[in-house]
């Protein structure tokens, strides 16, 4: 008889070089040595937002999101059937468990969530635009921070204008802002967030009431064809491709394959350097996205695309050839919204008269909602995230140039308040003439030990699920999001019955078959070749121009609400999500054959057949 449980935390062992891993983080975040009540609990790695090993300083990331999740749909919005979801570290990676509501609860919690989430529906609009500058206030503040080495004596101004603070009290003060402030703003990220997926799960189970045996993707198909400005990013690539087209610079820019050749050659150009200077413009805000593989900026060494030209470049360049060969390369929107308006007509008409009107004034919330459930992201996981690790970088700079680390990396195998104490002997030392703190004697070791074991920690993947799994998985999030699902489940634990078809969640319909691409980082996406599948662990926004010269796509995570299946859906593209290990499955150069509407990968055959 087969086990039904997974390894539970203790059962899983580090590996040789990291037995101290808990050193590296928060002791309320790790899973304790000794038994407890988590053992016998369910956990799912969350490959979604941190497919890899955390450093100390990665965790401000994931705790912000933690609390305020399980703030806003237990004690705010009183969400029915869920709390928020639990957190625990193993071995550097992050384990998330949802936690439900009691049965008991559950009349009284939909009764407080009507009255309180139904005040937002009905005022949405308004309040999207209040949340906007709320958290555009909050970017600004951070911006604003200048973190760098303190200065032999302050400047005059500091008198003669009775500011009465030194230089080192505001390096103190302006990073507990720094990090303050991200903690605000993921109090924003779920403001809106969660009740505009319950309004999608509202109309989801409206749907699946009237017609039982509706597909998931009928149901999604009438949420597309929708502008947000998290495709905006693409928009401008495209833009500028044809500038360069129209203005007569495609051969320059397709000819020097270093990225700032191309910008120098481009200045000595009458018509290049007005295009640069658009490129600049441009850059600042819609390049700032961050181009790492999970959750946009949910790393200490995420970088942007305005971090790394030659890769919106790149996306010109492939723009520029399709124009050249005649090609399309705008998304295919007029049809998406002509076969969504059709579908959405079907089911209408299909529908009893008395269910008309709930129809209408449920996909209508959907479809308001939906802008605001992809567009967050632009705002918080790329230009807030994009910021703060800009500023911590600049932080840590300063601290090196201070004496205090040794390297500017160093600062991030350090936990938040660690940072804290190390910037208050900085400042004690330069406050009382002393010179240098105590702070790099002190954080030697500890950071050169911490290094070693993060290393150590990124040789062995992590366990997918820990402890007892539930019966079923009704958890709406978890199945909509992160994709996981009973049969996900069954397949962690028994694995395959077939080893040429690998089966996932329908995340956009079509079928399409081709050459893999497996990719893995951001790094992987220049040897994409036209007409290839794209299997990856998940995809991100900056990985827009890829779907201009791809088949189809196939993602390890993610469910029918997840970024791979509705940016697929925008672009017309078969895509199979949350197949859990595809990337590991697949080789790049086999031929498979991806059935977006069946949630199935066939493997067709082997590589270089």
């Amino acid at each position: 008889m087969v086990d039904a449980r997974f390894p539970g935390p203790r059962d899983v062992h580090p590996p040789d070089g990291a037995t101290q891993w808990r050193r590296l983080y928060n002791w309320y975040h790790v899973f304790d040595a000794e038994p407890s009540a988590d053992d016998e609990r369910f956990w799912f790695q969350d490959a979604l937002h941190h497919p890899r090993v955390m450093r100390p300083y990665d965790e401000i990331q994931s705790e912000c999101w933690w609390q305020a999740l399980g703030a806003f749909n237990t004690r705010i919005f009183a969400v029915p059937p869920a709390y928020g979801v639990d957190q625990r570290i193993l071995n550097g990676y992050l384990y998330v468990s949802p936690v439900s509501a009691p049965e008991a609860d559950l009349e009284a919690r939909s009764a407080e969530f009507a009255e309180r989430a139904g005040h937002y529906y009905e005022h949405w609009d308004t309040i999207y635009e209040e949340w906007k500058q709320k958290v555009r206030s909050a970017l600004d503040r951070i911006r604003a921070v200048r973190f760098a080495p303190l200065p032999d004596i302050e400047d005059r101004a500091v008198v003669d204008g009775h500011v009465g603070l030194s230089s080192g009290y505001r390096m103190i003060a302006d990073y507990d802002a720094l990090v303050l402030t991200m903690y605000e703003t993921y109090q924003y990220h779920f403001e809106m967030l969660n009740i505009g997926y319950a309004a999608y799960l509202t109309f989801f189970d409206f749907m699946r009431e009237s017609f039982p045996d509706i597909e998931e993707q009928s149901i999604a198909t009438m949420v597309t064809g929708l502008w947000v400005d998290l495709y905006r990013p693409d928009e401008e690539l495209k833009r500028l491709a044809k500038r360069a087209v129209d203005d007569g610079l495609a051969e320059l820019i397709l000819g020097e394959p270093d990225v700032d050749a191309v910008f120098a050659a481009l200045r000595a150009h009458p018509a290049g350097e007005e295009w640069v200077l658009d490129w600049e413009r441009t850059a600042d805000p819609w390049f700032v996205i961050n181009t790492d593989v999970g959750h946009p900026g949910g790393y200490s060494d995420s970088r942007t695309l305005a971090d790394q030209p030659a890769l919106p470049m790149e996306s010109v360049r492939v723009y520029i050839r399709a124009l050249r060969r005649g090609e399309v390369v705008d998304r295919p929107t007029k049809e998406i919204v002509e076969q969504r308006d059709a579908v959405t007509r079907e089911y209408r008409e299909l529908l009893s008269p008395d269910r008309v009107d709930r129809f209408d004034a449920l996909l209508e919330l959907a479809r308001k909602v939906f802008v605001y459930i992809e567009e967050h992201v632009l705002y918080i996981e790329h230009w807030m995230w994009a910021t703060f690790w800009s500023k911590s970088r600049e932080l840590a700079a300063a601290l090196v140039a201070m004496g205090a680390l040794d390297d500017e990396d160093d600062v991030f195998y350090l936990r938040r308040t660690e940072v804290a104490e190390t910037i208050y002997d900085v400042v004690a030392a330069w406050s009382v003439g002393r010179g240098r703190g105590r702070s790099a004697a002190h954080w030697r070791p500890v950071v050169g030990e911490r290094r070693a074991i993060v290393e150590a920690l990124r040789t062995r993947p992590a366990p997918a699920a820990l402890g007892t799994p539930p019966a079923t998985v009704n958890e709406p999030l978890t199945k909509m999001l992160w994709g996981i699902s009973s049969e996900t489940i069954e397949r962690w634990r028994h694995g395959r019955d077939d080893d040429q078809v690998i089966t996932g969640r329908a995340g956009s319909p079509g079928v399409a078959e081709g050459t893999a691409r497996v990719v893995t980082e951001t790094a992987g996406l220049s040897e994409i070749r036209e007409g290839e599948i794209l299997v990856c662990p998940a995809t991100s926004p900056s990985w827009s121009p890829v779907f201009a010269r791809i088949a189809a796509t196939v993602s390890d995570i993610g469910g029918i609400m997840s970024h791979t299946a509705i940016v697929c859906r925008e672009y017309g593209l078969p895509a199979v999500v949350g197949t859990g290990d595809a990337c590991s499955s697949i080789t790049t150069g086999q031929r498979i054959r991806v059935d977006g509407s069946l949630g199935t990968v066939t493997v067709l055959s082997g590589a270089g057949e």
